[in-house]
């Protein structure tokens, strides 16, 4: 299993907007092909701004093929179009997982 997080820093007071739209807009059809939501989050302390949000994948593999059924999902693509105007960066880590975690999905 691998988890990738993903930070969002939007313009400056625009984080309220881009979670206003995730919600309406992104985060059901993401849900949907993604799967594994680890957690979504937003700062209030350090830097600001920021949007942070984890996605289990067993491996890069499933990973990869999931992140291209999203890009071509028409629902997202228009999604996208939206979103990309509140962001000013992106930034994308792997985790992997200690030996003793055991995720809670039963298949990872």
């Amino acid at each position: 299993m691998i988890v990738e997080q993903r930070t969002y820093t939007t313009h400056p007071g625009r984080w309220r907007d881009y979670l206003a739209l995730y919600e309406a807009e992104g985060l059901a059809v993401q849900q949907r092909i993604l799967g594994r939501m680890v957690g979504y989050y937003y700062s209030e302390v350090g830097a600001l701004n920021q949007i942070v949000h984890l996605w289990a994948y067993l491996d890069l593999n499933e990973r990869t093929e999931r992140r291209a059924r999203l890009a071509a999902d028409p629902l997202w693509q228009g999604y996208v179009r939206k979103m990309l105007p509140l962001l000013h960066a992106q930034e994308s880590k792997f985790l992997v997982p200690a030996a003793f975690f055991k995720p809670q999905w039963n298949d990872c």
